[in-house]
């Protein structure tokens, strides 16, 4: 037996995916965001978190997903990519998980639209269920990291 991957699984797109608690920082409520010029169109602004200016994006968008109406169960959660923290815009946050590192497969080339490279495998939890772990360095690459660090610095 693997050792245990503590997750937190959230939705999009009618699909379930997971990202490390370790990562996770807290999830919020949807909430006003102020715009900035001059970034992708998945760069959905800035939020005022707690005295702590946090650039959101919204993963349809990054993803290349149709866009989604935000709803009552909508939420951003912030994560920690080394030291920027930023807010990821999903469908729902469903539950936290436990993974057996064992059950995690790495990724096919493609999954539902995704490049294996956003991706850090696909966990099987159960005969019917599986889950899309990210792999939150690519999702926010370096460049999107430094285009999202300068974001900070203008506000």
């Amino acid at each position: 037996m693997g050792q245990e991957l503590k997750v937190i699984v959230f939705s999009l797109a009618h699909e379930e995916y997971g990202v490390e608690v370790e990562s996770v920082r807290t999830i919020e409520r949807m909430q006003p965001m102020t715009r900035v010029p001059k970034t992708p169109d998945f760069v959905r602004g800035v939020i005022n978190l707690r005295g702590v200016v946090t650039p959101v994006i919204d993963l349809h968008g990054r993803f290349g997903f149709p866009p989604s109406e935000y709803t009552d169960n909508t939420r951003i959660i912030i994560v920690a990519v080394g030291d920027l923290e930023v807010g990821l815009i999903v469908d729902a946050a469903n539950d936290v998980i436990d993974i057996d590192s064992d059950c995690i497969e790495d990724p096919p080339e493609v999954v539902g639209g995704i490049k294996a490279k956003y991706l850090r495998g696909i966990a099987k939890v159960s005969d019917e269920r599986l889950l899309v772990l990210l792999n939150l360095k690519e999702v926010l690459n370096k460049n999107e990291i430094i285009q999202l660090e300068k974001l900070e610095e203008q506000v």
